[in-house]
């Protein structure tokens, strides 16, 4: 890339690093560059490469380079402001299949896991989930993804007839994992339908793994592996809930 893009590039950098009060080191671990690689990028001593930037497109969860203008024909290249105006390129790191957690709201103590395929959708432009392996099929959520790049959150939004589920998550761990808050409608008295929130955590599938889906109880053997990640909802800070 010339200077111009370059110098585009390492100010765009600069300013997200302001914006959410980010140092430089926490930056170069998130896209796992050396801390001494992007100061002398930043500084101008040394060329960004393709890599580097796609990392930190990654780490940050917006596009750095120019994207170049869609034709009427071509298919969206980036998400409506109101997802976060992201770009297919800079959110490729999310797309794939999720074992997910949450408590049963039902039974306590029990554990509802089920996939979440989360990929992008060229028609909409922009990243949609959608569920699947759940013992309750019938209730199966689907919808688009919002990330924001003020906030810096993974917002997973369904919207049937302006009735809304949402769930909230942080940015991925180095395992790909995350964790955050589930916030939906659950069955109370009757056919009455109260607020109810839980922890949620979603953590990448990979092909050859063998996991149990459905409701988990405390006899299970995924059950203590299963807890211990929902724990980590709170134990380790990514969500709060106030007593």
């Amino acid at each position: 890339m010339d200077d111009a893009d370059a110098q585009m590039i390492a100010r765009r950098v600069r300013e997200e690093l302001a914006r959410r009060r980010l140092s430089r080191q926490a930056l170069a671990d998130m896209a796992r560059v050396s801390i001494s690689t992007l100061e002398k990028a930043l500084s101008g001593r040394r060329a960004f490469t393709l890599a580097t930037v796609i990392r930190l497109e990654q780490a940050l969860g917006v596009p750095l380079q120019k994207i170049p203008a869609a034709s009427p024909a071509d298919p969206l290249v980036a998400s409506p402001d109101n997802l976060g105006a992201y770009s297919q390129n800079a959110v490729r790191w999310l797309e794939g299949r999720y074992l997910t957690l949450r408590p049963s709201f039902g039974t306590p103590g029990d554990i509802f896991a089920y996939v979440t395929i989360v990929q992008w959708d060229a028609e909409q432009g922009c990243l949609v989930f959608s569920e699947a392996e759940r013992l309750d099929s019938s209730f199966s959520q689907s919808g688009k993804v919002s990330l924001p790049h003020l906030s810096g959150h993974i917002y997973l939004v369904t919207n049937v007839e302006g009735q809304y589920r949402l769930a909230v998550l942080g940015r991925p761990t180095i395992q790909g994992a995350l964790y955050g808050i589930l916030t939906t409608l659950m069955v109370g008295h009757g056919s009455q339908l109260i607020p109810a929130a839980a922890p949620f955590v979603m953590l990448r599938l990979k092909a050859e793994t063998e996991l149990a889906f459905g409701r988990i109880k405390a006899n299970h053997p995924d059950y203590a592996r299963y807890r211990a990640e929902l724990d980590l909802v709170t134990s380790d800070g990514f969500a709060h809930f106030p007593k």
